[in-house]
């Protein structure tokens, strides 16, 4: 069982920026496909980025340009770094993983993968 673990959620004013870690001491991260998905309680799931073994980054629309995806092997954690907020970014972030290589490295897929974490609440105020 692979435990993710994120932190560095908070409250942040429209334009600010946040950076978000997913960390696990378990395994190396280079090894998994790795990604961010948001979810507001009782709405759909958002698919934010996802990011391949060979270190290919992917974004969705609604993130890219303002978010970054990254793999940090060095101290064994995924990063997400947020800027430009909006309010419509307010939303519990969750990152997962996945290191079965026939898996769909893409943001879409990232919900779907085999390990996440609990989540981290980012609130964006106007």
């Amino acid at each position: 069982q692979v435990k993710l673990e994120e932190s560095g959620g908070g409250s942040v004013q429209s334009g600010g920026s946040l950076r978000l870690s997913c960390a696990t001491s378990q395994y190396p991260i280079n090894n998994y496909c790795m990604g961010w998905f948001r979810e507001v309680p009782g709405r759909i799931r958002e698919p934010i980025a996802a990011i391949e073994v060979d270190g290919t980054a992917s974004y969705a629309d609604s993130v890219k340009g303002r978010f970054t995806i990254i793999r940090d092997k060095a101290e064994n954690t995924l990063y997400l770094e947020m800027t430009n907020l909006k309010p419509e970014d307010t939303s519990i972030y969750t990152c997962a993983a996945d290191f079965r290589p026939t898996v769909r490295c893409l943001p879409e897929a990232v919900e779907s993968l085999g390990y996440r974490g609990r989540g981290t609440q980012v609130t964006v105020s106007s």
